[in-house]
C-alpha cells in the first residue's frame, strides 16, 4: 500500500483561481523577497552602491558639472548574473556613447524643442539600429535627452564619455566583488513547485476519476494538463538563469555542482508532463467512441488509474525532496524504493483491468494501449527524477555560442526522411534502457 499522500493546495491556487482572502495573497507576494539562499535586499544594496560610487569617482575627477552619466551607466551595467554585466557592459557603453554624440552633434545646432526632440530621437533610433545594439537601442536617444536636458554638450562630450566608462567599471566591480549572484536556490524553488503542481494535477484527476465521469470532466482536466506547459518553461528560464551564472563567477563551483541534479530532474519532469498530457488525451479520446461517455471506462478500470495517479503523486513528493537535498533514493530499501515499486504494482493492476481482445474491439484495445503507454513513461521519467544524473558540467565556452549559431545555420535544410526515422528509433531504444535499467536497480 502507498503511504498517505500528502495533502496539495487545491488546483484553483495554481492554474489561475482567486484566492479566498488577502491573507492568501500577501505571502505568494512576498515570496520572493525572503527566499532561502538571497539576503533581502542585496541587489537592492548592491545598485544602490554602484551609482554612489560612480558618482563619487566622476565627482571627485571633475567630468563635468553634473556626472550624472556614471550613475545610469552603473545602474544599467549592473545586471542579474555577472556573465551578463560582462557580456552587455559593451553595448551598454556603445549605447551611452552613441547618445553623447548624437546630443553634442544637434547641441550645436539647436537646443532641446519638440521638434528637434523628435529628430535626435528619430536618428538616436538609426544609430541604435546601424551598431546593432539590440536590447539596448532605447538606451541611445535616452542618454542623448539626458546630455541635453543637463545643457553644455558641446563643451563637455570628453566629460560625459568618461563618466560613461567609469559607470561600467564600477558596475562591473561591483558585481564581482560582492556576492555575485548564483541563482541555484530560485532555480531549485521553480522546479520543486513544479513537481508539487503536476502531484497536485494528478491526485485532482485521481479523485475526479473514483467519481462521476463525463466528456467535459476529461476536457477540463486535459486543458489543465496543457497549462502546466507553462510551469515547465518558467522552471527552464530559472534554471537557464542558473546555468548562466556559473560563468565567469568566482562561485560557479556551487551552480556547476547544482547543475546535473537540477537538468536531470526538471528534464525528467518535463517529459513526465507530456505523459500526463497524453495520459489526459487518452482519457478524453475515449469518451467520444462510446455512446455512454459515462462508461468509457468502467468503475475498475478508473479506479486502479486513479491509484496509479496517487503512486505517482507520491514519487513526486519523493523528486521533491531529491531535487531541494533534503534527501536520497540510493538508500537500500528505503522509502522511496518501496514507492517506486508500489507505483509498478499499479501499473500492473491497471494493466489487469484493460486488458481487452482487439478482435473483440479494436479501438478499445488502441486507446487502452495508448493509456498504459502514457503510464509507463510516467514511470521512466518519474525513476530519472528521483535517481537524478550526478555527472560533472561546465559551463560552454564564451565562443561556442557563436560558433553554435553558425552550424544551426549550415544546417537549416529540411530532415532526410531517413534520419528522421533514425532519431525516432535512437529515442525509442533510449527509452526501452531507461526503463530497463530502472527495473534492474529495483530489483537488486
Amino acid at each position: 500500500m502507498i503511504s498517505p499522500m500528502p495533502r496539495f493546495p487545491s488546483w484553483s491556487g495554481f492554474a489561475g483561481g482567486v484566492p479566498k482572502s488577502a491573507v492568501e495573497v500577501l505571502p505568494s507576494r512576498t515570496a520572493h523577497l525572503f527566499r532561502r539562499g538571497r539576503a533581502p535586499g542585496l541587489r537592492t544594496a548592491k545598485t544602490v552602491l554602484a551609482a554612489v560610487v560612480a558618482f563619487v569617482i566622476a565627482d571627485a575627477l571633475h567630468t563635468s558639472h553634473a556626472p550624472v552619466l556614471a550613475p545610469l551607466t552603473a545602474l544599467l551595467v549592473v545586471q542579474l548574473t555577472l556573465y551578463e554585466t560582462v557580456a552587455h557592459g559593451r553595448e551598454r557603453i556603445v549605447s551611452v556613447v552613441a547618445g553623447v554624440l548624437v546630443a553634442v552633434g544637434f547641441a550645436s545646432v539647436t537646443g532641446l524643442t519638440w521638434w528637434s526632440l523628435g529628430l535626435i530621437v528619430a536618428v538616436s533610433l538609426i544609430a541604435g539600429r546601424l551598431l546593432r545594439l539590440g536590447p539596448h537601442l532605447l538606451e541611445v536617444p535616452i542618454s542623448a535627452m539626458l546630455v541635453l536636458a543637463v545643457g553644455g554638450a558641446e563643451h563637455a562630450a570628453l566629460g560625459r564619455v568618461f563618466e560613461t566608462l567609469i559607470g561600467a567599471v564600477v558596475g562591473v566591480l561591483v558585481n564581482l566583488l560582492i556576492a555575485p549572484p548564483l541563482y541555484v536556490q530560485p532555480a531549485s524553488d521553480a522546479i520543486v513547485e513544479l513537481a508539487r503542481r503536476m502531484g497536485t494535477f494528478s491526485t485532482t484527476l485521481a479523485e475526479e476519476l473514483r467519481g462521476d465521469w463525463s466528456r467535459e470532466t476529461a476536457d477540463r482536466h486535459l486543458a489543465q494538463a496543457r497549462a502546466l506547459g507553462d510551469e515547465v518553461a518558467r522552471a527552464d528560464r530559472q534554471l537557464a538563469r542558473t546555468e548562466e551564472s556559473a560563468r565567469l563567477n568566482p562561485r560557479g563551483r556551487i551552480a556547476r555542482e547544482a547543475q546535473p541534479r537540477l537538468r536531470s530532474t526538471l528534464t525528467a519532469l518535463e517529459h513526465a508532463q507530456v505523459g500526463l498530457r497524453n495520459l489526459a488525451r487518452a482519457l478524453l479520446d475515449r469518451t467520444y467512441f462510446v455512446p455512454d461517455e459515462a462508461t468509457a471506462y468502467p468503475r475498475p478500470a478508473r479506479n486502479a488509474l486513479a491509484a496509479v495517479l496517487d503512486a505517482f503523486a507520491v514519487n513526486l513528493e519523493d523528486a521533491v525532496t531529491v531535487v531541494s537535498g533534503a534527501g536520497s533514493a540510493d538508500t537500500p530499501g528505503g522509502p522511496m524504493a518501496g514507492h517506486t515499486a508500489d507505483l509498478d504494482a499499479r501499473r500492473d493492476e491497471l494493466s489487469a483491468q484493460l486488458m481487452i481482445d482487439p478482435h473483440t474491439d479494436a479501438s478499445a484495445w488502441a486507446q487502452h494501449g495508448a493509456l498504459l503507454t502514457a503510464v509507463d513513461r510516467l514511470r521512466v521519467e518519474i525513476d530519472t527524477a528521483i535517481h537524478p544524473s550526478d555527472a560533472p558540467w561546465r559551463p560552454a565556452p564564451l565562443a561556442e555560442r557563436p560558433r553554435e549559431t553558425v552550424r544551426r545555420a549550415l544546417a537549416s535544410g529540411p530532415l532526410h526522411p531517413s534520419r528522421a526515422t533514425t532519431v525516432s528509433g535512437r529515442r525509442a531504444r533510449e527509452m526501452a534502457a531507461r526503463l530497463a535499467r530502472g527495473r534492474s536497480q529495483r530489483h537488486s
